[in-house]
């Protein structure tokens, strides 16, 4: 960079300040260049080994990304992961040529780890053995500043004024060896992210919001792993068609199956039989491979063999005794859907009315999304049951029981109180 465009990145959080005068054509968006140049991508143990020492050498917060390859492999396992650290440059890992990187996360054991997106990449992170112990999320950071968008581009455009390269985030990140231009696109998305953090933690603390960041990210970082999915075969998309148990059995099988083969061929389940596919036949409950094959989704492309196995799963579906048939879908713990509440009761559709509208006020006021500043799903199961004693405390310990963070109960929960006492 130039040392105008490193002045440029070093600044403070810019601002729109209205439209230039007609007669001044806006200044074009400088776009972004690695500093070093892209790094060689490291797939063996001893340039790990060496990846390691630098980083570990290096000082202050660490800058990291991964590349998957969704909609193409099987699962959701990390293809690149992007590192950057001051004293240490910029470095593209090969998780593939080097599966456990459990030693590199050792070396950043205290560090703070900056991620946009965590919740996204820190999954397949945990796969290959990296966690921190503290992090930074520029992009939670970006909504509870109040930024309207949110994207990596967006943010680094808006607050830094350069320009990332875009192009190549939907690519099949599995293929080797990975072209020049997609290493170019992945260094770059951890060369500012440290110049982004800071800036943010700046507009956070003008705000008065930095505490609360602080909150957000420690929650995200001592989170558990997600428990695996109950029956993710209902999941199905146009599930809401299936109506019969039988049905639903179709869909059933159809899904484990595919399931089944995408994990042995390593590919995109949606690569192997289509959604919309699945449903057809759990509708049509084909009698025969040539009435599967007349169904959409099940056309001349598919060979013999593989019409087959599907209708083998339809059979296996439509041969099983009415007591092993799936159960319609058991409704989720918690609150009927509030369309339901003016009838089923009254009083909580009041205290509901009453607090979305004081949350949506609070939340513009502080220039935040609602879901930021706290959750629906908390506001509806406060509100559909509230605690016996409405006071200041019994409601402060039933948003901490949902999940709520200390300065989500110091914003919120004084509203929530007056809007369950106004609501009876």
């Amino acid at each position: 960079m130039t040392d105008a465009q490193e002045t440029a990145a070093d600044t403070s959080l810019r601002t729109t300040g209205g439209a230039p005068p007609d007669d001044v054509a806006p200044a074009p968006i400088p776009l972004l260049e690695p500093r070093e140049g892209i790094p060689p991508v490291v797939a063996s143990d001893d340039a790990l080994a060496r990846v390691i020492a630098d980083f570990a050498r290096g000082t202050g917060p660490v800058a990291v990304d991964a590349e998957r390859a969704s909609g193409y492999r099987y699962g959701q396992r990390a293809y690149l992961v992007q590192l950057r650290r001051d004293g240490a440059g910029s470095a593209l890992v090969d998780p593939v040529g080097c599966p456990d990187l459990s030693g590199l996360s050792t070396a950043l054991t205290g560090s703070e780890w900056i991620l946009h997106a965590a919740t996204q990449d820190l999954p397949c992170l945990r796969d290959i053995g990296m966690a921190p112990t503290s992090l930074f999320d520029t992009e939670l950071a970006g909504r509870l500043a109040g930024f309207p968008r949110v994207g990596l581009g967006a943010m680094v455009e808006n607050v830094l004024g350069y320009a990332l390269e875009k192009g190549h985030s939907a690519v099949d990140w599995s293929t080797r060896p990975l072209p020049e231009p997609w290493l170019r696109y992945a260094a770059l998305d951890v060369e500012l992210l440290i110049d982004l953090r800071d800036a943010l933690e700046e507009e956070l603390e003008r705000q008065g919001k930095l505490e609360w960041a602080r909150e957000e990210f420690e929650a995200i970082a001592s989170a558990p792993p997600a428990p695996p999915r109950k029956d993710p075969w209902r999941r199905t998309s146009g599930m809401h068609k299936v109506r019969r148990r039988r049905q639903m059995a179709v869909v059933r099988e159809l899904w484990n199956a595919r399931d089944q083969v995408a994990q042995r061929r390593d590919i995109s389940p949606g690569k192997v039989l289509g959604d919309a596919a699945i449903v057809e036949a759990a509708l049509a409950l084909p009698a025969n491979v040539t009435a599967l094959a007349a169904l959409p989704g099940f056309g001349h492309r598919m060979g013999r063999r593989q019409l087959e196995q599907w209708q083998a799963a339809v059979e296996r579906a439509k041969a099983l005794p009415e007591s092993e048939l799936p159960q319609p879908g058991q409704q989720p713990a918690g609150p009927p859907p509030p369309r339901s509440w003016a009838d089923k009761d009254p009083a909580a559709a009041a205290r509901l009315s009453a607090a979305r509208a004081a949350v949506s006020e609070l939340a513009e006021r502080l220039h935040m999304p609602q879901e930021n500043l706290i959750t629906p799903d908390t506001v509806r199961r406060v509100c559909w049951e509230p605690p016996k004693s409405l006071t200041p405390s019994a409601v402060e310990d039933t948003l901490a029981a949902y999940g709520a963070r200390r300065w989500q109960i110091e914003q919120v929960g004084p509203l929530l109180l007056r809007a369950l006492a106004a609501g009876g």
